[in-house]
């Protein structure tokens, strides 16, 4: 390698180093307002996670919004678990039984 070859690879470099903190201060110049402008725009995203609660290692509770309507969701195990079954109403209480009165005696 000759001192042209190696004189040209320096530069290369010094160049290269240099693009490269130009763009480093372009950035902190103009900052991610400039970058979010070639971003294309999003509409409003329609699911979201509102807060989890980890109850064990296995299971979590989620509470995700949809449209405005909020769901509790128990995960666990890697799938999603159904609802429990809503309680039926236990049915009325028994009567109270009247007292006997006891047998006179003779």
């Amino acid at each position: 390698m000759d001192l042209a070859s190696f004189a040209r690879a320096v530069f290369a470099l010094a160049i290269t180093i240099g693009l490269i903190g130009l763009a480093g201060v372009a950035l902190r110049r103009f900052g991610p307002e400039a970058m979010a402008r070639f971003a294309p725009t999003r509409a409003e995203r329609r699911l979201s996670v509102v807060e989890t609660l980890v109850l064990d290692p296995n299971r979590r509770l989620l509470i995700v919004s949809c449209d405005g309507e909020e769901r509790l969701l128990l995960l666990g195990e890697g799938q999603v678990l159904p609802p429990p079954a809503t309680p039926q109403p236990l049915a009325s209480p028994p009567a109270p039984r009247k007292a006997r009165k006891p047998k006179a005696q003779a």
